[in-house]
C-alpha cells in the first residue's frame, strides 16, 4: 500500500472545533506516501472547493463530527463541480450514523469513515480507491 505521489486535501467544514482526529488521518495518509494539504478548522464548502481544485488535490477528506455531514458533503461536492472539479473523489470521516450512509453516497461521497474503524484500513480504503 503506498499513496506516493498523491495529494490529498483534508478539510473541517463547517463548525466543528475538534481536529484531533483530521490530523491523525493526516499523518496517516502522510507516512504511507501521500502529500497531504490541511485546510484547518470552520471552513466553507466553497473555499474547500478552491483550495481542492487549485492545488491540483488527487481527493479531498472532510472530517465532520458537527452532525451536519449530510449538508456539508452535498454542498463540498456542489461546489467542486462548479469549478470543474466534479471529478476529485471526496471521502468523508467522523460521527457519521450508518442511515445516513447511503444518502452520503448518493450525494457523492467515495467513502464513508467512522471512529470505530482502524486507520490502517481507512488509509488502505483510500489507496485502493486512488489506485
Amino acid at each position: 500500500m503506498s499513496l506516493q505521489g498523491k495529494r490529498i486535501l483534508i478539510a473541517k467544514p463547517g463548525l466543528d472545533g475538534h481536529d484531533v482526529g483530521a490530523k491523525v488521518i493526516a499523518l496517516a495518509l502522510r507516512d504511507a506516501g501521500a502529500e497531504v494539504i490541511y485546510t484547518g478548522l470552520r471552513k466553507a464548502p466553497d473555499f474547500i472547493a478552491n483550495v481542492a481544485v487549485e492545488e491540483d488535490v488527487d481527493a479531498v477528506g472532510l472530517s465532520i463530527l458537527s452532525g451536519s455531514h449530510l449538508e456539508l458533503v452535498a454542498e463540498t461536492v456542489r461546489q467542486l463541480r462548479l469549478l470543474d472539479g466534479g471529478a476529485i473523489p471526496l471521502f468523508v470521516g467522523g460521527t457519521i450514523p450508518a442511515e445516513d450512509h447511503a444518502a452520503l453516497n448518493a450525494a457523492g461521497a467515495r467513502g464513508i469513515f467512522t471512529a470505530d474503524m482502524k486507520i490502517k484500513d481507512v488509509v488502505a480504503a483510500i489507496d485502493a480507491e486512488l489506485g
